[in-house]
């Protein structure tokens, strides 16, 4: 049965997130004024990778059972961590928990106890920065991240398959991005086929499209090609999106359309979670 592998020390799997740092992800978030795209996702990724490091805590130290990377895909394609990993594609998760460029502090609002809310400064560790120029290089990333997962899987053939998950507010400038992700979505592990997930980011108040099994109902040709693009969610990435009250249908793809901060937040939360954890 695909997507069933154990993860462990011994036999990682692979996060690899492409994010779209092109001039339009300046622009403000959809029902968060005043906040700009790219300031957001970074945020959520910065969290989600202190998430990862978390997760993957135990009372010797941090166990590498992933192997994260992040590329931006704006004036270029390139590695987009800071800091110590600056210029690596991809990085054990201990790396990356011994790595961040800076520790910010910041404010939270958290219970009081009494019914209120009361701010509480957080350490808050930042790998990735918010950038936003150029034009959206989005099959050069995809090819980009066939590259790159292509040397990974050699060298870990029976690993749960990688998961990489396009972030993107606008429609690629250098071509049609099909054959890039066919390429991408042919690797394969002894376990299945590549998972491509695809997140798109809205600046008009709509509501989000989450995990549809058709692209019937979806509002253009680009929200369709991006369906497509999209790989079907496993059974069990499937349940976890019911759990969570999110309508995830047989056929269902990873693929959210005009993705507010709560649905990306959602969505990354689902698509981070690869079965059987050792």
């Amino acid at each position: 049965m695909a997507y069933s592998a154990e993860i462990s020390r011994t036999n990682p799997s692979c996060f690899l997130f492409l994010i779209d740092r092109s001039g339009s992800m300046e622009d403000d978030w959809a029902g968060e004024p005043g906040k700009q795209k790219a300031e957001g996702l970074a945020t959520i990724i910065n969290r989600l990778l202190q998430n990862l490091v978390i997760k993957c805590a135990k009372s010797e130290g941090v166990r590498d059972y992933y192997h994260v990377g992040v590329l931006g895909y704006g004036g270029k394609v390139e590695p987009a961590f800071s800091g110590p990993l600056a210029g690596k594609e991809l990085a054990p998760v201990s790396a990356i928990a011994d790595g961040p460029a800076r520790i910010e502090e910041r404010t939270k609002k958290t219970d009081d106890g009494a019914g209120g809310l009361v701010e509480q400064t957080i350490k808050f560790p930042i790998w990735f920065d918010a950038v936003a120029g150029g034009g959206t290089p989005m099959c050069g990333a995809l090819a980009r991240a066939r590259q790159t997962l292509a040397g990974w899987i050699g060298e870990h053939p029976a690993s749960f398959p990688p998961i990489v998950i396009n972030i993107t507010d606008g429609e690629a400038i250098d071509g049609d991005p099909t054959a890039a992700a066919e390429g991408l979505k042919a690797l394969t592990t002894d376990d299945g086929n590549l998972l491509l997930f695809n997140l798109h980011l809205s600046s008009q108040r709509a509501a989000p499209v989450q995990f549809p099994a058709s692209e019937d109902g979806l509002p253009d040709r680009y929200a369709k090609l991006l369906f497509r693009l999209s790989s079907p969610l496993p059974p069990f990435m499937r349940g976890v999106a019911e759990q969570e009250g999110l309508p995830a249908d047989d056929g269902a793809r990873g693929f959210v359309f005009n993705a507010d901060m709560v649905s990306v937040i959602q969505f990354l939360d689902i698509g981070t979670r690869p079965n059987n954890l050792r």
